[in-house]
């Protein structure tokens, strides 16, 4: 089939080169002429795992080609997905819908014939309905467009993945027509057993938002729960797999921690609490207020941990922080936890020093203020005190006695309660998390008996000697 896809972020982009992959013939659009100019050279203008290879066989398969024009839309597709972002709106917790509208209102116009409009964008309920009528209102006579609803359901990381194998197909239809036609673009995935469930448009738009919502109470639930173990003594951990193994709640996102982020969570319940108060059922929804207080509340308290363990003052603290990105395996720093603290502590006349191995280059877009090191020796050198936010594979994989000789401080807050930390206080560190009871380091004098440790020398008087750290971490790009 012939389609288009409007919009060539993490969704667009990867939709465009996998839906290229399984046989139809795609036209991607974006109105960012240097990312069209890079996805045409097949490089990904950002990273995602598995992207680039399924990019370049896309594009040498002759299936796949990118434009800035919505006019070029227009004439190729059969069917058109709307894949633009749908940020918070300024001053207000509403989804702000500018560029859906910009796609519907620069591509219409110029449809030759009658097509199948799709959205895949998070949106409030009853946006189909709204832009059935708008586009009724600009088509050209004889043409009949009409609006189907398909929400992404991607993980940032394993975006790939969760297009060609996606664990659910869900489209909003008015009629047979596109159902049938949808059916037809996500035959391979129905081919291999993948549910396909058709409803009306207000139900699969409210689909994506329940979703995200209810993801988002479960981490904020143990985040809670974290801090009231904290209060009481308690280990978070343990509770949640205890909890795991009710059948009905499960372990998955019970990890407590210093919350979530990234560019669609935190926007996606703000914006669907403001549309519950615009159907007049806000109370219904109220309970996501709290559940992004006690989102953002984690950052704070995580702050609060690393003053207490500086001594409660972080002016002129070495600090480094492990992990920008909001999530592992993505460059993405939009609404990071890690970069909100490390600015903080930034903020608070810490010297901050952030390591990631994919997102050091838009954190410090982001945040030109905080420095980065080149490798992780280089940003953990002289630290007094570690941060780890982000949950790389690599951090879990360091030799914590190895990283004991570079730092000045043996001290770690993990705020992701992901690093193997019987290993770390074994090597001497203090390990801090939020809500798990303190244990001391447990050989006091490990940092003594590091043989490292005397062979580290300070920037100004040469290079240091260990070597085997850095080569087991790749660089942050340049």
């Amino acid at each position: 089939m012939r389609l288009t896809v409007i919009g060539t972020g993490y969704l667009g982009a990867v939709h465009a080169a996998c839906m290229a992959d399984i046989g139809h013939d795609v036209l991607g659009v974006d109105i960012d002429t240097a990312r069209i100019t890079a996805l045409s050279e097949g490089r990904p203008p950002f990273y995602e795992p598995g992207f680039d290879e399924v990019l370049t066989r896309a594009l040498a398969s002759g299936r796949l080609r990118f434009s800035n024009d919505l006019r070029d839309a227009a004439r190729h597709g059969e069917v058109h997905f709307i894949c633009v972002g749908t940020p918070q709106q300024a001053g207000s917790q509403a989804a702000d819908l500018r560029y859906v509208n910009a796609v519907v209102d620069g591509l219409t116009p110029h449809l030759p014939a009658s097509c199948l409009v799709v959205g895949k964008s998070t949106v409030p309920v009853g946006t189909t309905a709204r832009l059935t009528d708008r586009i009724a209102g600009l088509a050209p006579a004889g043409v009949r467009a009409e609006v189907a609803w398909n929400p992404e359901f991607l993980r940032e990381g394993f975006a790939v993945e969760d297009t060609l194998r996606p664990d659910r197909v869900v489209v909003g239809v008015s009629g047979r027509e596109a159902d049938e036609t949808l059916r037809r673009v996500y035959a391979p995935m129905l081919k291999d057993g993948v549910p396909y469930i058709s409803t009306d448009p207000s139900t699969a738009e409210l689909v994506k938002a329940a979703a995200n919502s209810f993801l988002a109470t479960k981490i904020s639930f143990i985040n809670a729960m974290s801090e009231v173990c904290d209060a009481a003594g308690a280990d978070v951990a343990t509770l949640a797999d205890a909890l795991g193994h009710d059948t009905r709640i499960g372990r998955q996102f019970l990890n407590a921690g210093i919350g979530f982020g990234g560019g669609c969570l935190p926007k996606d319940i703000r914006a669907f609490a403001a549309r519950a108060e615009e159907l007049g059922v806000g109370p219904a929804l109220r309970f996501l207020d709290q559940v992004d207080e006690i989102n953002r509340r984690q950052r704070t308290r995580t702050i609060a941990l690393a003053r207490r363990l500086t001594g409660g003052d972080l002016a002129g603290r070495r600090v480094t922080v492990l992990g920008a990105t909001f999530k592992p395996n993505s460059d993405d720093v939009r609404d990071s936890p890690a970069l909100a603290v490390a600015a903080a502590l930034h903020q608070q006349g810490a010297d901050v020093r952030v390591h990631d191995p994919m997102g050091a280059a838009n954190a410090r877009r982001a945040h030109p203020e905080l420095r980065s090191g080149s490798d992780l020796l280089t940003a953990c050198r002289d630290a007094e005190i570690l941060l780890h936010l982000t949950e790389w594979s690599q951090y879990r994989e360091v030799d914590p006695v190895e990283l004991a000789g570079v730092v000045g401080e043996p001290v770690l807050i993990d705020g992701r309660n992901a690093l193997p930390h019987d290993a770390w206080r074994a090597a001497g560190w203090t390990v801090r998390t939020l809500g798990r009871p303190y244990s001391p380091a447990q050989p006091s004098d490990a940092r003594s008996r590091n043989p490292l440790r005397a062979t580290i020398v300070s920037p100004a008087t040469g290079p240091s000697p260990v070597t085997a750290l850095s080569s087991a971490l790749p660089n942050g790009p340049a």
